[in-house]
């Protein structure tokens, strides 16, 4: 795989603005390389994700305002992956992921907020369910990525990060980094 981007259909600053900021911190910490909001632009998000990644390092991105068809079309003209995670998919199997693996191309990964139009149905390349239960996003993403990359991208660290974690058992404790060396 080359780079990995969600792409977030149907985002509405009013209602999803919280939930679409979790999607791209998820994305971000298990080894995304950016995010693409379709259709609308969401200042708020993108100002929080700038701010993570300057303290907590990466270079995480994210676009706004692309028409969501034309932005499929250029994934498809491109020849790149389009999986769309949807309770309405296969089940996520082994065999899929490896797969998936595979592809030595750019992964893009759609996720909705409100009713995805039918053709993403048909123009995925994968539509995968982590589960074909009503579901959040969010964990159906988080579960897509973890498995995705064997679980090894859940305690990333990111280049020029400001602060880090200090796992501890009991409280919570954040360092400085110095990187004037």
């Amino acid at each position: 795989m080359k780079d990995i981007i969600i792409v977030r259909y149907g985002h509405r600053p009013a209602r999803d603005s919280r939930m679409t900021t979790h999607i791209a911190l998820i994305a971000r910490a298990l080894g995304a390389s950016g995010m693409i909001i379709t259709d609308i632009r969401d200042e708020k998000i993108k100002s929080t994700v700038k701010n993570v990644n300057e303290n907590w390092g990466g270079n995480f991105f994210i676009e706004m305002g692309t028409k969501w068809k034309k932005l499929v079309h250029e994934i498809k003209k491109n020849d790149d992956l389009l999986i769309h995670l949807t309770m309405y998919g296969v089940k996520l199997k082994k065999s899929i992921i490896k797969k998936i693996r595979k592809i030595k191309k750019n992964v893009y990964i759609f996720v909705g907020s409100q009713k995805v139009p039918h053709e993403i149905y048909k123009w995925a390349n994968f539509n995968i369910a982590i589960s074909n239960q009503p579901q959040s996003e969010c964990g159906a993403l988080a579960i897509f990525l973890d498995r995705l990359f064997f679980g090894k991208n859940l305690y990333l660290s990111f280049e020029n990060a400001k602060l880090r974690v200090i796992p501890t058992l009991h409280g919570k404790k954040i360092e400085e980094i110095n990187n004037d060396y």
